[in-house]
């Protein structure tokens, strides 16, 4: 199984030398017979640390529209890119991030209007664009499987067993309550600095792979140690890593029946890939695999680039406090409402 690797840093701002200055230079096309070789680190392994974000506009599955077609031309990348600037600019659109920013440009309506955003457009960053018409690049048509019968059940019920209106904080998902964003994380507000940003840092025999959203961090031994028995279960599952060459290859079981990855959890089986190509690119490939959820196993790719920026407290559950009290009482008072038209006029 092919992969890619979500690696991260330490819960201080990074700072990596040169990484400012990969950050300046041009970008470099790389290919199958660039010379170019990643930097080493004192202890002879390829040099992956840094700030690094995931900025792409690339949707994770292939649009309708597109189907068929796995790459763009250069001229009809050009004229995304001239569409999304007169859409995001001036700020008389809303907000968007991933997958929106792409599918508005394909669309290219006058005004980007999406009603479950709270900001404008203005001062959202240049996006990454390229070829690509899907991150997913297995199966070759640019879709998740679908779901396993199993799945659908799966699904069918926990949204009948879900209450409707939420009792307390247990009945949230991990996101709302700041226990996790989960791993890999693509797509929607990932394709964003907001959220798109990691760091990795490295140590003899380790790697650790850090998020900035929600600070969540793993610690990846590189000894060819085993993973935890199957009862020791995880958030962000346990995660072994190896060097494959001069790619980092981390493998990830272990997640707890808590965790969600777009329906999968105890069964997910992840492997990320994390490659340099050039001293401003990293080529980040993850495969996912739940014979219980997916009817095979499938693959997306992401450029991630370097970035001056450090990372910063992300102060999740202090920001969240009042978000989850409204939400709460807006229930309560939901029910009160209803309640009263039960019981008809005094």
């Amino acid at each position: 199984m092919s992969a890619l690797v979500t690696v991260v840093a330490l819960s201080v701002p990074v700072s990596v030398a040169g990484q400012a200055r990969a950050a300046r230079e041009p970008a470099k096309k790389t290919t199958a017979t660039t010379t170019w070789r990643p930097p080493l680190t004192p202890y002879g392994q390829p040099d992956l640390q840094g700030v690094w974000v995931n900025n792409s506009s690339t949707p994770v599955e292939r649009p309708k529209a597109l189907e068929g077609r796995q790459f763009l031309t250069d001229g009809e990348v050009a004229e995304l890119k001239n569409r999304a600037d007169r859409l995001f600019d001036e700020g008389h659109s809303d907000f968007a991030a991933g997958d929106n920013i792409f599918l508005a440009a394909l669309a290219n309506p006058e005004r980007y209007i999406n009603p479950n955003s709270t900001d404008s457009s203005r001062g959202m960053l240049k996006k990454d664009f390229d070829n690509r018409t899907s991150l997913i690049t297995d199966p070759p048509d640019g879709k998740i499987p679908p779901l396993t019968p199993q799945a659908r059940r799966r699904q069918t019920e926990a949204d009948a067993a879900r209450p409707r209106l939420p009792e307390g904080p247990e009945d949230l998902n991990n996101a709302l309550r700041c226990v996790t964003y989960g791993v890999p994380r693509v797509g929607g507000r990932f394709a964003d600095p907001d959220f798109g940003r990691y760091a990795i840092l490295q140590a003899p025999g380790y790697v650790v792979l850090m998020m900035e959203s929600i600070h969540d961090a793993r610690i990846v031994p590189l000894d060819g140690r085993p993973h935890l028995p199957p009862r020791l279960r995880r958030w962000s599952g346990d995660s072994r890593g190896r060097w494959e060459g001069n790619t980092l290859v981390v493998d990830t079981t272990n997640f707890s029946p808590q965790s969600n990855f777009m329906g999968s959890a105890e069964n997910l089986h992840l492997i990320e890939r994390f490659t340099r190509v050039a001293s401003d690119t990293i080529a980040y490939e993850f495969t996912v695999d739940d014979p219980t959820t997916w009817t095979k196993p499938w693959t997306a790719a992401i450029r991630l680039t370097p970035t001056p920026d450090q990372l910063y407290e992300f102060a999740c559950h202090e920001g969240n406090f009042d978000t989850m009290q409204g939400i709460l009482l807006g229930a309560r008072a939901e029910e009160k409402a209803a309640e009263g038209v039960a019981k008809g006029p005094k």
